[in-house]
């Protein structure tokens, strides 16, 4: 930790869209400060770096892992590249907030996680939806029982991108497909608003790069409850999440895993619930991941090493479900 413990500094490994967003929250986060900044191209990380106030900007992760500056570092590159860069992170005794998924697989998730106990440093999968208000407003709502139990779940994310073999959505090498870019909230919301299931089932539509273009999933659990999931590339969907309980309905309205609105529907009543955020939403993780190193906390409270591998449990099972293997 920095000479000022009330301070936390972040270095930000990658320089796509997802940091942009992370480094704009953490410019409204009072002690935090965005140290570092690295990227392949230089010039790209301190264009990056000068936009989000940063003093320091390197071409190599290595040099940003060995600035003595940094406390923990945000990992923002395609999915195939979390497990190595968390590992180089993890192996300088970096703290690390890495971006979904965690991994490709299982087997990387355990590493990622055997590593950071091993260096005793702190590991958080990046699942910001778990952090936002609304979010933790419906997980107080379910564990109030005021609605009964739930019987049912719908959720879907879908959305038009232009086919390009390239592109990180659709490249195999890259972790390209629906289901880990964006059929993970779905998935998400299933494993944290019921739990696991027992039964897991998918089809999916493959591209010509051997990746799903969509992805339709059921979870089937003891209780009798279901959950009906789905993602796209080739679809705008309502990106919405419905709830059903045994004496209500909650709506998550679009996109649900973004700062949004819900509507709770009971008997008569119709109650229409906004939360106000200022941010665009990786404000709630950035805090608490700060709130955590404070306390001198290796593994997050909220999202623990057990959530994390039970939701890369789900996604393993849904990718031999459609058949779908990457080079890793």
């Amino acid at each position: 930790m920095t000479k000022n413990a009330d301070i936390i500094r972040w270095g930000i490994l990658g320089c796509g869209k997802i940091a942009h967003k992370f480094a704009q929250d953490l410019l409204t986060i009072p002690n935090a400060k965005l140290a570092a900044v690295a990227s392949r191209n230089l010039q790209k990380a301190r264009i990056f770096g000068i936009r989000y106030q940063s003093t320091q900007f390197y071409d190599s992760y290595v040099a940003l892992c060995l600035d003595t500056t940094v406390d923990v570092i945000y990992i923002a590159t395609p999915h195939s590249f979390h497990f190595e860069h968390a590992l180089l992170c993890l192996n300088h005794k970096k703290a690390v907030l890495c971006e979904k998924p965690f991994a490709m697989n299982g087997r990387q998730v355990n590493e990622m996680i055997a590593t950071a106990k091993r260096n005793n440093v702190f590991l958080m999968e990046a699942m910001w939806t778990f952090f936002l208000p609304h979010y933790q407003y419906v997980l107080n709502l379910i564990q109030s029982k005021e609605l009964g139990e739930i019987t049912h779940l719908k959720a879907d994310f879908g959305y038009q991108f232009d086919f390009d073999p390239e592109s990180r959505i659709y490249n195999k090498n890259l972790g390209g497909g629906s289901l880990l870019d964006i059929g993970i909230y779905p998935v998400f919301a299933a494993l944290s608003l019921i739990g696991v299931p027992d039964v897991v089932k998918g089809k999916a539509k493959m591209t010509r790069t051997e990746v799903d273009e969509s992805c339709s999933i059921e979870f089937n659990y003891k209780t009798g409850v279901k959950a009906e999931l789905f993602s796209s590339l080739i679809e705008e969907t309502k990106t919405e999440a419905v709830i059903r309980f045994e004496k209500g309905t909650v709506q998550i309205h679009t996109r649900f895993h973004e700062p949004t609105t819900l509507t709770i529907i009971s008997a008569n009543k119709k109650i229409e619930k906004s939360f106000e955020v200022a941010t665009n939403g990786y404000s709630f993780e950035a805090i608490h991941v700060q709130e955590m190193l404070l306390e001198g906390k290796t593994e997050s409270t909220r999202m623990t090493f057990d959530k994390s591998r039970e939701l890369i449990g789900l996604l393993d099972a849904v990718r031999a479900e459609i058949g779908l293997e990457y080079p890793c």
